[in-house]
């Protein structure tokens, strides 16, 4: 699928991988990309990204990705400015760490993680990117059947591309019951979407990096990450965010590639 010429919407824009996506396809020539994040950064990062291309291409947009009105007010801006989106990288996420369960010595009693807070990593990592997604998948459909169009055929071309943002946690991880849960649930989506939205001609793909130079992994503390990630990374170094941008970026452009791809820097925790 050609990114050139193309709209597209990011959510998490603001920094990290999001960020760094909506730099690497304004790079590749997309006609649009729509920025979405809660912190008012992303205006900024927008404004700086339209002066560094010398042309309107980010439209900034702040709020709560959760929030079903803001998802479709964001999808009808773009859809005025630029028309259909045909790119959908759902990076918006969150991490709540602590064990699943938690003996208190003091007491005598196990305490397990909040449900409140299961519910909320939930709704950020896996509810919202699914929805998104789905929400390009619906307005591909319905351009289509506007344009008398049914069921999509190779010929057609690729219609639009949905990457979700998994995560090597997926495969379990201590300290992420929530976290986990999510990145391996967008698996499963994925999968599933893929096999319905190909209908409309829209593929759907998980990408899986390791631990990547963000503010979530830095937020873990500099002691840390010496400690327990880099020693257990081949290359040595935190993956840079714009590494998964180029990944990601490659499995929107070439289409035989579906499925998972894992960009992990060749993290292999040791036993425990």
């Amino acid at each position: 699928m050609e990114i050139r010429g193309k709209a597209a919407l990011v959510t998490g824009a603001a920094s990290g991988i999001g960020r760094a996506v909506t730099t690497e396809l304004a790079q590749r020539g997309a006609l649009g990309i729509a920025m979405v994040d809660r912190s008012e950064e992303v205006s900024v990062l927008a404004e700086q990204l339209n002066t560094e291309t010398n042309r309107s291409i980010a439209l900034p947009f702040v709020g709560d990705v959760t929030d079903e009105s803001f998802r479709r007010q964001v999808y009808d801006e773009i859809h005025k400015q630029q028309g259909v989106v045909r790119i959908c990288v759902p990076a918006a996420g969150i991490t709540r760490d602590a064990l699943a369960v938690k003996l208190n010595k003091e007491t005598g009693k196990a305490e397990m993680y909040p449900l409140d807070t299961f519910r909320l990593v939930t709704e950020v990592d896996l509810i919202a990117p699914i929805y998104w997604a789905m929400e390009m998948v619906a307005r591909i459909a319905e351009d289509r059947h506007r344009s008398a169009l049914r069921r999509w055929g190779p010929k057609e071309g690729v219609q639009g591309t949905v990457i979700f943002i998994g995560s090597i946690s997926s495969q379990g991880n201590k300290g992420q019951i929530a976290y986990a849960a999510s990145k391996a649930g967008l698996e499963g989506a994925a999968a599933t979407l893929m096999k319905e939205a190909i209908f409309h001609g829209v593929r759907c793909g998980v990408i899986h990096p390791g631990f990547t130079d963000t503010p979530m992994v830095r937020s873990l503390g500099e002691e840390y990450i010496e400690k327990h990630i880099l020693p257990d990374t081949q290359l040595g170094r935190l993956i840079r965010p714009q590494e998964i941008a180029d990944a990601i970026c490659f499995m929107v452009a070439n289409s035989a590639v579906s499925g998972e791809l894992w960009a992990d820097a060749g993290w292999h925790p040791s036993p425990a």
